[in-house]
């Protein structure tokens, strides 16, 4: 019925049943294990997606122009959940859903989200490397029960964080725009402002989506608003934070330390001033890279895909307004 191209990672082996469901209901998958990912160049769009009804898309940039050279697309699905590189307004344009796959993700980067918490604290992976080099050191860490962890948005990913926290026995405030307070209550934590999350919490983590506003939003201006030996922790968006007052901030002990899963150029470069941090923990964008999270992430896009190709509304439509702007629907 119609010809699906994807350009997700690890799709032959760690999503066979989203591919047989999509062959079951008499879709060709077009998968090229060999590419490293993003897996196609805009150029190579233009050409692949002329014949392409919808498309699976991991780091691939879908712009107005691509859109443009592709006649039959009718879906594009993000594996994951930030379409920051889908065009959702060109697409609209263009007749073209997009769908995401959100919360399917989520307790895989709240576990890495706490797991960077307690290296933090604790300072895990330093003591690890020092006896690897002959050391034996005395450290000593920091417990999180007692303490006030601050969490910047209460979304699927903040509200996992919190219930994993109670654990932890930990002080839990959130801040949100447009906060749960029902949710809040089950979960024992506080909603509060963002100065008062900025300025008193003894670690803040950072769950919210990025924006035009929110752009460098950890500039050195609020991270001096950030308590004394406080610690980051960055599992949402690199664009969040600036790197360079960041690593100023650690540098100087105005934070005790920081822990990143993003950053807004990824690959990181070697060379960034981030990495000369001691006291920095960094991760290649791995919270959503967990076995459970690629199957329920490709099942999630792969049910829509077949919606949208059956002419049926999708359930996760992310340009689902401006789509209905642009085509009259």
């Amino acid at each position: 019925m119609g010809k699906v191209l994807v350009s997700a990672s690890h799709y032959d082996t760690l999503c066979r049943e989203a591919w047989k469901l999509l062959e079951e209901h008499g879709h060709q998958v077009i998968y090229d294990p060999s590419r490293s990912f993003p897996a196609y160049s805009q150029e190579e769009l233009k050409i692949v997606l002329r014949d392409v009804d919808a498309a699976v898309v991991g780091l691939d940039q879908y712009t107005e122009e691509v859109f443009a050279h592709a006649p039959k697309l009718k879906a594009v699905a993000k594996f994951g959940v930030g379409t920051d590189n889908i065009d959702c307004q060109a697409a609209a344009r263009h007749g073209v859903k997009v769908l995401n796959a959100p919360g399917m993700n989520a307790n895989g980067v709240a576990e890495l989200t706490l797991g960077l918490m307690i290296d933090l604290f604790r300072g895990i992976v330093p003591l690890h490397n020092k006896i690897l080099k002959g050391e034996w050191p005395r450290y000593m860490g920091r417990e999180i029960k007692g303490k006030r962890i601050g969490l910047l948005g209460f979304g699927a990913i903040g509200q996992l964080v919190a219930e994993k926290l109670r654990g932890f026995s930990a002080e839990v405030y959130a801040y949100d725009l447009y906060p749960n307070e029902e949710r809040a209550r089950e979960l024992g934590v506080t909603m509060a402002g963002l100065e008062e999350i900025i300025e008193t919490c003894d670690a803040v983590s950072i769950h919210i989506p990025p924006s035009k506003e929110s752009y460098h939003m950890f500039d050195g201006k609020l991270l001096d608003r950030m308590k004394d030996g406080a610690y980051l922790i960055n599992a949402a968006r690199g664009a969040l934070v600036d790197l360079e007052a960041l690593a100023e901030k650690l540098k100087t002990g105005k934070l005790s330390g920081a822990a990143l899963d993003a950053f807004e150029v990824e690959p990181l470069d070697e060379k960034a001033p981030i990495l000369s941090c001691e006291n920095v923990l960094v991760t290649p964008h791995t919270g959503g890279e967990t076995y459970e999270a690629y199957r329920d992430i490709s099942l999630c896009t792969a049910k829509d895909i077949i919606r949208v190709l059956n002419q049926e509304e999708p359930v996760h439509w992310v340009n689902k307004s401006f789509w209905e702007e642009g085509r009259g629907v």
